[in-house]
């Protein structure tokens, strides 16, 4: 089940170079990142996203491009 959907501004997919084209979403307790241009998706654990944090903080997602 998909959460709401929410566009990270100023971001460009990495494989077609478009711009304000990525969208982060939560799908299974796992942090997506999806392109609505070309269909490219990213994924990443949790576990990575908590490593990211700092205490206090509230994150809606970290992704560290390919």
């Amino acid at each position: 089940m998909r959460q709401k959907k929410r566009f990270i501004a100023g971001a460009s997919c990495p494989k077609c170079k478009e711009l304000d084209v990525m969208m982060l979403f939560k799908e299974h307790d796992v942090e997506k990142v999806e392109c609505v241009k070309c269909g490219h998706v990213m994924t990443q654990p949790e576990e990575a996203v908590q490593a990211s944090t700092r205490q206090f903080e509230q994150v809606i997602g970290v992704f560290k491009p390919e």
